[in-house]
């Protein structure tokens, strides 16, 4: 999702020397009525800042009070448009200039889009407002700041023999929701090796959403997607079915969310291979999906951080974590490198990111590396990303885990 239209200002090279805080702020600009939910919205966007670890003024807040002092075009900016269900359309001039600057505006409606929001807006995406709509909302804003990254991708793991219809009936759902959703059944595509392609597809997913049925670790494979995701430190939404416990995995996930199933779950109180979920619980699993996802990627990406500042450390390299996560280092010859870690799979967009990363600390000439682990990714996908690196810009290239090591002792 590219959110800048401008080119960024560079404080006429000044910043060249010492690395330091992000000179940028993500600029959030809310328009519109008025509403309490406005307030919601501002306190959820807190907490999930608090979760992915980054501080609360990442992200600087503009209102129409201030949008004259304070509003920048040409660094990143998102706006939110709350709509007015009597029709009476505020701030549309400032809306103009936005869309003129090529940011997004997101227009939040309550009653009906076409009654609450202005025909200037006809053509930008909507979202109703309701509660449970809020952690999506805030996820909207998080991903198009690239803040949170905005392929959404799900691992549904159940055992076919016992919970094969909630498992589809999850898929479907969920795809509805905008995720991107991997089942085994439905996700592989013919004359892939399947069992590369399902440990590949983990490694990329954001939350796995798992059926935990009586009989689910009893299956060797199911068995290994559990130790998986504990491996890779992938949060885990987990579906306890009725009358049957959490059982405790040696080095099981920290990151592991379970939702106590009953009787009354299921449509008609069936819960085998055949039996769905109420849709109430479906909604309940969207909305715990929805809210697990940011935690889990921030958790992922602390742990990546701590393995290349130990390797670091033990080499001899001062590499400093900077409030942001983004790792930076001053080499003595005068070279600056930022590192940038990637959760799952780095795709060419990622490079993308690391050049608005890079413009955001007011740098100009840098390298940049995203760093990333390799682990379980399938050797088709590695040899691309090697590609890449020969062929992509000389000063953004992507560092896999196993090559840590030789990297830092090298460079």
């Amino acid at each position: 999702m590219n959110i800048i239209k401008q080119p960024f200002r560079y404080n006429n090279g000044k910043s060249r020397g010492k690395m330091k805080n992000m000179k940028y702020k993500y600029q959030l600009i809310i328009l519109g009525t008025v509403v309490k939910e406005k307030q919601a919205i501002l306190s959820q966007i807190e907490v999930e800042l608090k979760n992915l670890g980054l501080p609360k003024e990442s992200i600087k807040v503009i209102d129409k009070n201030s949008f004259d002092s304070e509003y920048k075009g040409n660094q990143p900016a998102f706006a939110i448009y709350m709509g007015d269900v009597d029709g009476n359309y505020k701030d549309v001039i400032i809306t103009e200039r936005l869309l003129k600057d090529g940011t997004m505006i997101l227009p939040i409606f309550f009653n009906g889009f076409g009654s609450d929001i202005p025909k200037v807006l006809s053509n930008q995406n909507a979202i109703q407002y309701r509660e449970a709509e809020v952690n999506r909302i805030v996820n909207i804003v998080l991903e198009a700041f690239e803040l949170l990254r905005s392929t959404r991708k799900i691992f549904i793991s159940y055992k076919r023999t016992e919970s094969t219809s909630a498992a589809i009936q999850l898929f479907e759902a969920l795809e509805g929701n905008n995720f991107d959703v991997f089942l085994d059944t439905h996700s592989i595509q013919k004359g892939e090796p399947f069992q590369d392609e399902l440990w590949h597809r983990m490694t990329d997913c954001d939350v796995i959403v798992l059926l935990n049925t009586p009989h689910f670790l009893e299956s060797y494979w199911c068995k290994e997607e559990f130790a998986e995701a504990s491996a890779k430190q992938i949060g885990i939404v987990q579906l306890v079915w009725p009358n049957h416990q959490i059982e405790k995995i040696e080095n099981s996930s920290h990151l592991s969310y379970p939702i106590q199933l009953n009787d009354s779950d299921f449509i008609g109180g069936v819960y085998n291979s055949d039996g769905k979920f109420v849709q109430e619980l479906v909604e309940k699993i969207i909305q715990e999906v929805e809210s697990v996802r940011a935690r889990n990627l921030a958790a992922r990406q602390d742990n990546l951080i701590t393995e290349f500042v130990n390797i670091a450390k033990k080499n001899g390299r001062i590499v400093t974590v900077q409030p942001e996560k983004i790792l930076t280092e001053n080499l003595s010859n005068g070279e600056h490198i930022i590192y940038i870690p990637t959760i799952g799979i780095p795709q060419s967009m990622s490079c993308q990111t690391a050049e608005i990363k890079k413009e955001l600390l007011g740098y100009r000439e840098v390298s940049i590396r995203l760093i990333y682990d390799d682990l379980r990714i399938r050797d088709k996908w590695l040899k691309h990303l090697e590609w890449l690196n020969n062929n992509f810009k000389k000063d953004i290239k992507m560092l896999k885990k196993q090559d840590f090591e030789l990297w830092l002792q090298t460079k």
